[in-house]
């Protein structure tokens, strides 16, 4: 990719709009039109390597109604900056008309010195919701001693949201980490409030864990539920003949969207969703500032998996 195709990019989506005119007004009525229950945000990871204008501009285009910022270690606003760089960043989206109702974290110590500036600058901004991050298993200590220990911190993560307004979501990641077995998650949160602390549903890493049983665990897990984050994937063989996870763009994999959303709609799940694109877009699915596949090409990728959804969500009447 080349600073030239970016700037190329860039300048046609901001002459299209100077056409239009009012170009922030017209795509917020074209894309968030009445407020919606589950506004789609794109998970931001992949457009690390843009300005924080340059992604509203991607993000406008297309109609996305959201972003779901990466404020984290190697992310788009870094912790140490939050106060300063994500009030920029949301500036930008929402001169265009987007929003950022959640945010991606690696907040999961309250006594970290990061915590509290992130939780205050999302709930001064109006954001309501970020992704925490996620928890190991003590491999010394049983399973249960392990859950007595994490369910202090969900406990007190829970007392702090409440102080500032704002909810943390768990993901359910596949693998061994806490969460990868959503039943985990079930006795962590099970006494807890999920106005301020819950989870964000993930479908591909719960197939991935549970295969034909994940349904169970989603309706388990269901009123904590608050986000819900989007991808598909394959198990294929590599050249050694080992089975592994290929991410693959919506609707190309094995994630069951009719079971899926069926249930998401019956269980009454609402709140923002993140579109994750983690299959190859030349390096920016894992964040990369120079990505070798053009900003035109992974814009393209952005919208096929946003029409996907869109269209899923308007076969279910979301």
């Amino acid at each position: 990719m080349t600073m030239q195709s970016r700037r190329n990019f860039i300048k046609k989506s901001l002459a299209g709009a100077a056409a239009i005119g009012m170009a922030g007004s017209v795509w917020a009525g074209e894309m968030l039109g009445p407020e919606t229950k589950r506004p789609i945000h794109v998970f931001t990871k992949c457009l690390q390597f843009l300005s924080y204008e340059e992604m509203a501009e991607v993000l406008a285009k297309h109609g996305f109604a959201g972003a779901d910022l990466t404020v984290r270690p190697g992310g788009q606003v870094l912790p140490e900056n939050v106060e300063m760089d994500l009030p920029k960043a949301v500036k930008a989206l929402r001169n265009l008309g987007i929003d950022s109702k959640m945010i991606t974290t690696s907040v999961n110590n309250p006594e970290d010195k990061f915590t509290r500036p992130i939780l205050k600058t999302m709930a001064e901004l109006g954001i309501r919701y970020y992704r925490t991050g996620y928890i190991d298993y003590d491999n010394s200590k049983s399973i249960p001693d392990n859950l007595e220990a994490h369910k202090t911190t969900f406990e007190k993560l829970e007392k702090l949201n409440r102080e500032y307004g704002v909810t943390g979501n768990y993901q359910n990641h596949s693998g061994r980490r806490v969460g990868g077995p959503v039943w985990d998650l079930y006795e962590l949160l099970k006494d807890l409030n999920p106005e301020h602390i819950g989870v964000q549903y993930d479908v591909r890493h719960a197939t991935v864990e549970g295969g034909v049983s994940w349904p169970l665990g989603l309706q388990l897990l269901a009123p904590w539920i608050r986000t819900t984050d989007i991808k598909d994937f394959v198990w294929e063989k590599n050249e050694k003949g080992e089975w592994k996870i290929k991410n693959v763009p919506l609707g190309e994999g094995m994630v069951d969207f009719k079971t899926y959303l069926e249930l998401y709609k019956s269980l009454g799940i609402e709140g923002p969703v993140s579109i994750h694109y983690e299959y190859d877009l030349g390096g920016a699915e894992h964040g990369s500032r120079n990505p070798e596949m053009p900003l035109g090409e992974i814009s393209e990728w952005l919208k096929k998996d946003l029409n996907f959804l869109k269209n899923q969500f308007r076969e279910f009447s979301l």
